[in-house]
């Protein structure tokens, strides 16, 4: 038998333990090669929706790879110190440390070749159904199936040479102590684990800290609360698991009533072991489910906001014309010809709108001019749009409503001083409802009484026009003539503004889809390698539970008892880290609804949920399998 020949058969004969992480470097193949087939796909260069999609896939390729780097050599390099028992076999047998070497680089690289081809196939068998249910989300017709050379090419190239730097590192990573130690690797009784009360403490104090910040996160606060929150979290779990999750495992051996009770005793002795030995691994699992929860979940909630456009854009079609010329009526008189072709039903309603200068406020961010409303309007415009304005009351001669132009908004009181007569308005609430998008107005804007608003000199006048219908999707397109994006803006060049909710609408949910449609991969992509984090630990501890098993067994325990305790060891093993990550990510969204007026309560349950029970089909599969391993030993 030749020397690739033994390796050839040294892989194939350990391929229940190197099956999880073949199949999830494959997976990562096929997913890097699905995005390299639409970066790289000739009917997906045109546009700005497909150019966004572009720059998404091109970054999570980047994504992909480093994860996949960092996936690969911390799977190789768990296997190595798995298998000091097999070394120190193979060199008692004469094999040299080079020749050991040479074995290991050769088994990697032939996984990894293998995992290549199986993803580039399984790539080239599912790249149509992508394809499709990616342009579907971009809002593209659908794309016909593209071999693109060059992204055969990357990928090929990206993935081979990232086994072959993992294949060269993990030779240095082969250490070959005395043959004694190797032997005696996984028979040496563990150490009793140590844990540090000050570290248990920082722990709890890092985590609940970190949460705390999160719930109570504000639309000002976020964003600099974002990295030491993130940070706080990151270094609490780490000591979580070394240190606070011992320790509480500690506590729970000195309670009687828990300890004692029936085969608690054997759980929660062994329970101490297992998490100061998994530490890392429960670390990493917990960080990267996170992230894949925290990801798709983000853009999972983006739905909301989408949701929140009919509150954003009251008139489907908002019209806003600066002075008197004929260009106005012309582009009115477009907009209902094109809503009337396309059998839309709608109501109009037109206000005018009066530019005022001031001489001095206390807003912070003050704009160069005011655009004002009278309440009559106001109230006019919330009719129009189904809001009831009649439920406010209209201001004092001296008080305004500032001009609410997005859900998102926060009301601060200011005091304008007029240039006119040196009169002052100060603002006392903001506007219940949007009356005019911001792209409409730029500047700031208030709401005054009828009265005053009469009395009032404007440096410009405008006349602001809406087209109101029950289907605001139905408007995408209108006046395409007249806007980009379904927007135009005021401009010296440019005497009108204009907004087509439906057009925005429709560009915002595809972009929407794609983002989520990239993520969705990305953090399948995670969760699976997670997933595979926790298999190669199983198996790699089997031979130890093997004996460990086999010994308690002979002092007496029936087999349904071993099937228990088995079992609550398993669910400990793939329940802790996913249970640890969903709180992780329940205190992120909640953060995140600070950017939402609506509830995103529904989806992140929807999120969360779904990875959940995808967690607890991984198990039931990865319990059975591992029972039925035990009894093919004999044990039960």
């Amino acid at each position: 038998m030749t020397f690739p020949q033994f390796v050839f058969r040294n892989v194939s004969r350990n391929k229940r333990t190197y099956a999880a992480y073949f199949f999830s470097s494959a997976f990562s193949v096929l997913i890097f090669f699905v995005y390299a087939l639409f970066i790289f796909h000739p009917d997906i260069k045109e546009g700005v929706t497909q150019a966004l999609a572009i720059q998404l896939m091109i970054i999570a390729e980047v994504i992909m790879y480093v994860f996949s780097f960092l996936f690969v050599l911390y799977s190789v390099s768990t296997f190595l110190k798995s298998r000091k028992r097999e070394f120190g076999i193979l060199m008692i047998h004469g094999m040299t440390k080079s020749q050991l070497n040479a074995m290991v680089f050769l088994e990697n690289m032939l996984i990894g070749i293998g995992a290549i081809v199986a993803g580039i196939g399984a790539g080239m068998l599912t790249g149509k159904l992508f394809l499709m249910i990616g342009a579907r989300m971009i809002g593209i017709p659908p794309l016909p199936f593209y071999l693109s050379g060059k992204a055969l090419l990357l990928t090929i190239c990206a993935f081979v040479i990232l086994f072959l730097t993992i294949s060269f590192v993990t030779t240095f990573l082969v250490k070959t102590n005395k043959l004694i130690d190797l032997f005696q690797a996984n028979e040496r009784p563990k150490k009793e684990p140590k844990v540090s009360t000050f570290l248990s403490i920082l722990s709890a104090f890092l985590l609940t800290i970190s949460y705390i910040l999160a719930a109570t996160a504000t639309l000002q606060t976020l964003f600099f609360l974002m990295l030491p929150v993130i940070t706080m979290t990151v270094i609490g779990t780490y000591f979580f698991y070394t240190q606070l999750s011992v320790f509480i495992t500690k506590m729970l051996q000195k309670n009687r009533m828990v300890f004692w009770k029936k085969t608690n005793l054997l759980t929660i002795s062994s329970l101490a072991y297992r998490l100061k030995d998994n530490a890392r691994m429960f670390f990493m699992v917990t960080i990267v489910s996170t992230v894949a929860f925290c990801a798709v979940g983000a853009l999972a909630s983006m739905n909301v906001m989408n949701k929140q456009i009919a509150s954003e854009y009251p008139a489907a079609v908002t019209y806003l014309a600066m002075d008197d010329q004929p260009v106005h009526k012309q582009h009115l008189q477009q907009i209902e010809d094109e809503l009337t072709n396309k059998n839309i039903e709608f109501t109009t309603n037109q206000v005018p709108v009066k530019f005022i200068e001031f001489a001095s406020t206390t807003n912070a961010y003050p704009s160069k001019q005011l655009a004002v409303l009278s309440f009559s309007s106001y109230k006019k415009i919330s009719e129009a749009a189904g809001y009831g304005g009649y439920s406010e009351k209209p201001p004092a001669a001296e008080e305004a409503l500032a001009m609410r132009q997005a859900t998102l908004e926060r009301f601060k009181s200011s005091t304008y001083t007029l240039k006119q007569n040196q009169f002052q308005l100060q603002t006392t609430n903001l506007s219940k409802h949007v009356t005019t998008p911001f792209t409409i107005i730029q500047d700031d804007g208030l709401i005054v009484s009828d009265e005053l608003f009469e009395k009032l000199s404007a440096v410009k006048t405008g006349l602001l026009t809406g087209f109101y219908t029950n289907d605001l999707k139905a408007t995408a397109g209108i006046g395409a003539n007249l806007t980009e994006n379904g927007r135009a803006f005021l401009s010296k060049e440019n005497p009108f503004a204009m907004t087509v909710s439906g057009t925005i609408y429709e560009i915002q949910i595809n972009m929407y889809k794609m983002m989520l449609f990239v993520a969705f991969l990305i953090g399948a992509v995670f969760f699976i390698a997670a997933g595979s984090f926790l298999y190669f630990r199983l198996y790699a501890d089997l031979e130890y539970d093997l004996r460990h098993y086999l010994t308690i067994k002979k002092v007496g325990l029936t087999d349904q008892e071993l099937n228990i305790i088995i079992t609550r060891q398993l669910a400990l093993l793939f329940f802790i880290p996913v249970i640890v990550a969903i709180v992780h990510s329940s205190f992120a969204f909640m953060a995140l609804q600070s950017l939402y007026t609506l509830s995103i309560a529904g989806e992140m349950a929807v999120v969360l949920g779904s990875f959940l029970v995808a967690q607890l089909v991984y198990f039931f599969v990865m319990r059975f399998r591992y029972l039925q391993s035990l009894r093919n030993s004999l044990i039960i």
